[in-house]
């Protein structure tokens, strides 16, 4: 998989379904891989909670093709994404290496951040 954001501690942010997908591969003892450049790793957020979700038009859901299809005023929750828990990642995959857990501390050498600056 791909990722739009990792946090310091390896928890991902995706696409819908990524964290489905992780915990089927875990069920069936698939190893499953995160793609993504170091530039989506943002070591301030500590963990997963910390990564903004975007949600999606309530249309999305509630239209097709422009007809309503859902009851008027009918609330809708449509996030544009998930996120993994780094427990389910097995590896990280960037063009400075393959990160594995623990991922804070990996990262911290990646980006060679002393235990002491954060």
């Amino acid at each position: 998989m791909g990722a739009d954001r990792i946090a310091a501690n390896g928890d991902v942010a995706n696409k819908i379904g990524t964290y489905s997908l992780a915990i089927v591969a875990r069920y069936h003892n698939v190893p499953f891989y995160v793609a993504a450049p170091t530039s989506t790793i943002d070591m301030k957020m500590e963990d997963g909670s910390d990564i903004p979700i975007e949600q999606r038009s309530a249309e999305e859901v509630t239209h097709i093709e422009g007809i309503q299809i859902a009851p008027h005023g009918v609330n809708v929750w449509n996030p544009a994404f998930d996120v993994t828990p780094s427990d389910l990642v097995t590896a990280i995959i960037t063009e400075r290496g393959v990160i594995k857990a623990p991922y804070m501390d990996e990262l911290k050498h990646i980006f060679r951040i002393s235990p002491t600056s954060g």
